[in-house]
Parts: C-alpha cells; structure tokens; sequence
C-alpha cells in the first residue's frame, strides 16, 4: 500500500475556525505587543510607540485602527491643550490578558532568547 492511497481525506483535521481568525488578528506583526503593553493599563500614542522599540508611527496607527475596528481597543481624545490621544483596552481586548500571559510563559520556557530590548 502506499502512502497515497492509506491517506483519507475525510479523516484530515482541520484548524478550528476561532483559532483561524485570532491569528488573522493578532498574528499580525506588532499587534500582540500592542495588546500586551495596554493590558497595563490606558497609555498614550508616544508612551505605546516607545514601549515597542522598532515600530513606525505609522504602523502603530494602522495597527491601533484595526484593533479599534475589532472591538479591542478604544481610542480616547483627551481634550487639551495639549490634545492628547490615549488608547485603552475594551473588556474584550482585556479578555486577552491570562492567554497572553500564557503565550509569554511559554516562550520563556520554549524559545530561545533573542536581543533584550532596553526601554525606559
């Protein structure tokens, strides 16, 4: 018998459907760190772009609007002067947080280390 023809096609599993469409989201470049920095607490543009060494400012935006347009992220003009924009976590955004918290353990324990990033 070979291999062709002990191979069944309907016995394949496939992904799951939830997992296909988290990691659409969040396996996005940049988008975990994101996420991760604003479980923290609400933090302003200039504060999230200094925490995440090597994102653009564009990306950074792009990345905050599409967390916003999945209900994620909420953006908060702060009337000033100065006028200041801080982005906070929705409850589903902070829903995250103990899977992250995972993810991050794992890592830790399975992934060699890279650079250490120094930030503040």
């Amino acid at each position: 018998m070979t291999v062709e023809q002990s191979h069944d096609p309907t016995a394949c599993k496939r992904v799951d459907d939830g997992i296909t469409r988290v990691f659409q989201l969040l396996g996005k470049r940049w988008t975990g760190p994101i996420v991760s920095v604003l479980t923290n607490g609400p933090a302003y543009f200039v504060d999230l772009r200094r925490a995440i060494p090597g994102i653009s400012e564009r990306m950074l935006s792009d990345r905050l609007t599409e967390l916003g347009a999945a209900r994620l992220v909420v953006r908060q003009v702060d009337e000033g002067p100065p006028l200041r924009v801080s982005y906070r976590l929705t409850e589903a955004g902070a829903a995250l947080a103990p899977a992250l918290g995972l993810l991050k353990e794992w890592a830790e324990e399975h992934l060699p280390e890279g650079e250490r990033q120094t930030g503040c």
